[in-house]
């Protein structure tokens, strides 16, 4: 019967699924040093607003469509005034994909170490930066995608060096290892 049950939310959940295939590309970066994670409450933003997020991160411009890295790159450069010269071990290692307000949000999820030689005290153009501890951040105002995405990172993906993929559902993502095939 939990079976039956099971495929039915799913059913119901994929009904509702939107099939016109509208794309939002968005990636992030979370910057690290020791256990500590900068996040950035972002004020103003067209999509996200008032709420924690990754240290930078935006939307896909038209010749970043197929390049997910070069959209982070840039956005760590647009809102902290940083370049690879400032980061270590720049790692992509989340994408999650959403369907909300009809169209399917993807979203690249990417880790990086501050340089020690570069000072921590960020300014973004796109809200408030502050450091936390891991520790901490688990009961942050998040964007939903993002705050699940940093549990499981939190819980499981910081001891790893592999990729994930998530599929959002209204209550939870699942997360499975994104393997070469």
């Amino acid at each position: 019967m939990n079976i039956l049950k099971s495929i039915k939310t799913i059913w119901n959940y994929n009904e509702r699924v939107n099939m016109d295939g509208k794309l939002r590309n968005m990636t992030g970066i979370y910057l690290l040093k020791g256990d500590n994670i900068l996040l950035l409450y972002r004020q103003g933003g067209k999509v996200v607003t008032n709420v924690w997020t990754g240290s930078a991160g935006g939307h896909f411009e038209k010749d970043e469509l197929n390049d997910a890295r070069a959209c982070v790159v840039r956005e760590l450069k647009e809102e902290l005034g940083l370049t690879l010269d400032d980061v270590e071990n720049l790692q992509f290692r989340y994408v999650c994909l959403r369907s909300t307000k009809g169209e399917i949000r993807q979203n690249f999820y990417f880790f990086a170490e501050l340089k020690d030689t570069v000072d921590e005290n960020l300014q973004s153009n796109e809200g408030i930066c502050k450091w936390f501890s891991i520790d901490e951040i688990g009961e942050l105002e998040m964007p939903l995608t993002a705050k699940y995405m940093m549990e499981h990172y939190c819980n499981v993906g910081r001891f790893t060096d592999k990729v994930y993929v998530g599929v959002t559902y209204p209550d939870r993502i699942e997360f499975n290892e994104l393997v070469e095939t």
